[in-house]
């Protein structure tokens, strides 16, 4: 069995960073919590936890807190949290990755200059309700086609669109042309991360060449999710794992070529551990 493993497979900067973080604040000795998972990986935050890192789900767990530090989790928060650690005089450790931070200081410039909000990504996704939280005025987020055509005739004023960081690219651009098409004053600012355009393009090239395409990652990661749907445009043969344990691949006999890649919360150690057991088990 030859196998194709993306080479973009893995942790992202953002990532890494962030929980590079939580390991660093983990040998002071302190009591650590994590504003929201780290990263969406459960295995990751489970061995966070084991050290005695603490999830804090809510602002009303956070509002409980009388010492401390807090790490803000790579996909950032609203500014009110932000407010509200230093407020507590908890100690705060902004593991917000670089890429959403610089929409956050966009969004805040812009609304504030009277600018409409258009956020494209996943309604509900952390990411997402962090950005909305640093706009002066309710945004508007968009997600697919027919949500763009919903939304109120031209405004006076002019939109600034901005994207989740893990949006597929392809995406994006078709939601901007039809604000375009329907006449809005727009301002665009493409925020996908490149990494993340690097690792959907190499997704979707290795996946129209093998047989059969292993994706991995956590249940709740948007970009995993993503690479997932453009292999399956690619390979029919695609599978989404979270674990080894996930991989129940039943391939005949003449397939030779499997491609592996991951999401950007995927430690390096899991994606050895399948691509080791298709080598020996296929």
């Amino acid at each position: 069995m030859e196998i194709l493993l993306a080479k973009s497979a893995g942790f992202c900067f953002g990532v890494k960073r962030a929980v590079e973080k939580v390991y660093e604040q983990i040998a002071t000795g302190k009591k650590i919590y994590t504003y929201g998972p780290i990263i969406h990986n459960e295995f990751v935050v489970a061995d966070l936890e084991s050290r005695g890192v603490s999830v804090i789900r809510s602002e009303e767990e956070l509002s409980e807190l009388s010492e401390g530090t807090v790490v803000i989790r790579s996909h950032g928060v609203p500014k009110a949290i932000c407010d509200r650690i230093r407020e507590q005089g908890l100690e705060c450790v902004d593991a917000t990755c670089p890429f959403v931070k610089r929409i956050h200081r966009i969004v805040e410039k812009e609304s504030g200059e009277g600018r409409q909000i258009v956020i494209i990504g996943n309604a509900g996704h952390p990411e997402v309700e962090g950005i909305q939280g640093w706009a002066h005025t309710p945004a508007w987020i968009v997600e697919s086609v027919e949500e763009a055509h919903r939304l109120p005739p031209k405004l006076d004023k002019k939109l600034c669109i901005v994207s989740q960081t893990t949006f597929n690219y392809n995406k994006f651009k078709e939601l901007v042309e039809i604000f375009e098409k329907r006449g809005y004053d727009i301002s665009v600012v493409n925020t996908i991360c490149n990494a993340t355009e690097e690792r959907q393009t190499e997704a979707k090239d290795i996946a129209a060449k093998v047989d059969a395409m292993i994706v991995i990652g956590g249940k709740h990661s948007s970009n995993t999710r993503k690479l997932y749907e453009i292999c399956r445009g690619e390979c029919v043969n695609t599978c989404l794992i979270q674990t080894l344990d996930d991989l129940h691949l039943d391939l005949p006999k003449t397939v030779r070529l499997v491609g592996i890649t991951a999401g950007a919360s995927t430690p390096n150690k899991l994606i050895e551990e399948v691509q080791n057991y298709v080598r020996i088990n296929f």
